[in-house]
């Protein structure tokens, strides 16, 4: 039916306004007024160019971290360990952006080696929560949680150990990358290639997910894991796949956070963007494509945060108590999916009676 393709689009508004409500009446509680507060997220997300410029450069490592959710999603997994792929895909790429800077190789061969090699550290992080579900059996929710919470400590300890630069006084990281190897703006730009890499990445994913044997193949092992080894999918081999394909994502989105914001590797990195990550692919309904508007969203809600601590005296933390009761709203809308009439009438028709081409 025509308005069955509206679904996605019409309940993920109705959860969207729905956070927005709850939202409101926190507000309310805490003693301000929801109009003022929403008025000032708008403004400090998108009614400027300063606004659109901060909600972009938030929304490009969401746009990696919500594929780092959804590509699993494909084969029925529900990965929340993009967080701990992003830190050491980060740490890895730092590592490998200084030690070949030191051979005299062209900064760009750095730059595709770095992100190159933080993929493969994201890849493996998530890609042992598939394998640990594919082989035996642990929930792979809770494996890519403590898996996560094991990574992040790893970058921790290492950041303040082994790798810390000496220089580092106040906040530990390893050594600041040559000026050479930062990824500058896009020509006529503020905005960091990360944003650019994030929209190719999302694109890419959709036709592999929806245009492809593989995704394909993923699609059914989601749908029903007996029917696809009924006929001789390799299930085992899927699931490690997309995780492996997801954490990529997650790694890559560490990297260029230290190759364009940060210059090195350091506590910065862990600013929630894996657990946001998983918003942006719920909103999205899993759907690669779709997070590049979510992540928008949601980047420019981040974005607004400090503009709410100055004007309105409001804790930074306050966008990410919007981001949670959307999150509760979108899970609640789940409910909803295939038991709404979509069936649209003729106008002109009273409720009760069929259109005329419908009568014997």
């Amino acid at each position: 039916m025509a308005g069955r393709g509206l679904e996605p689009i019409a309940i993920a508004g109705v959860a969207i306004v729905g956070g927005l409500v709850l939202f409101s009446g926190f507000v309310l509680a805490i003693g301000h007024d929801p109009i003022e507060v929403l008025g000032v997220i708008f403004e400090g997300a998108f009614a400027s160019a300063f606004s659109w410029q901060n909600t972009l450069l938030r929304a490009a490592p969401l746009i990696l971290t919500g594929l780092a959710v959804a590509i699993p999603a494909q084969v029925g997994l529900v990965m929340i360990g993009g967080e701990g792929a992003l830190a050491l895909g980060g740490l890895a790429g730092a590592s490998l952006a200084l030690a070949l800077s030191q051979t005299g190789a062209p900064a760009g061969v750095v730059i595709v080696l770095a992100c190159a090699g933080a993929m493969v550290a994201g890849a493996l992080t998530n890609a042992l929560a598939g394998a640990l579900r594919a082989w035996r059996g642990l929930n792979e929710t809770i494996a890519s949680l403590l898996i996560s919470y094991i990574a992040i400590a790893v970058f921790n300890h290492l950041v303040d150990g082994p790798l810390r630069d000496p220089a580092s006084l106040n906040k530990p990281s390893t050594a600041p990358l040559p000026e050479s190897l930062m990824l500058g703006p896009m020509p006529g730009t503020d905005l960091h290639w990360g944003l650019a890499v994030g929209v190719v990445a999302a694109v890419l994913a959709q036709v592999l997910v929806s245009r492809t044997t593989i995704g394909f193949a993923m699609r059914v092992a989601g749908g029903n894991v007996r029917a696809a080894r009924l006929v001789g999918l390799p299930v085992a081999a899927l699931l490690v796949t997309a995780c492996a394909l997801g954490g990529s994502m997650a790694g890559l989105a560490g990297a260029i956070e230290v190759l364009a914001v940060h210059g090195s590797a350091n506590a910065s990195l862990l600013a929630a963007y894996g657990y946001t990550g998983i918003l942006v692919a719920f909103i999205a309904r899993q759907q690669p494509l779709a997070a590049i508007p979510v992540a928008v969203l949601l980047g420019g809600i981040a974005a607004a945060g400090s503009l709410l601590q100055r004007r309105l005296d409001l804790p930074d933390a306050t966008t990410q108590v919007l981001q949670g009761l959307l999150f509760v709203s979108i899970l609640a809308s789940e409910a909803l999916y295939g038991r709404v009439n979509w069936k649209l009438r003729p106008i002109g028709l009273r409720a009760g009676r069929t259109a005329t081409a419908e009568r014997p």
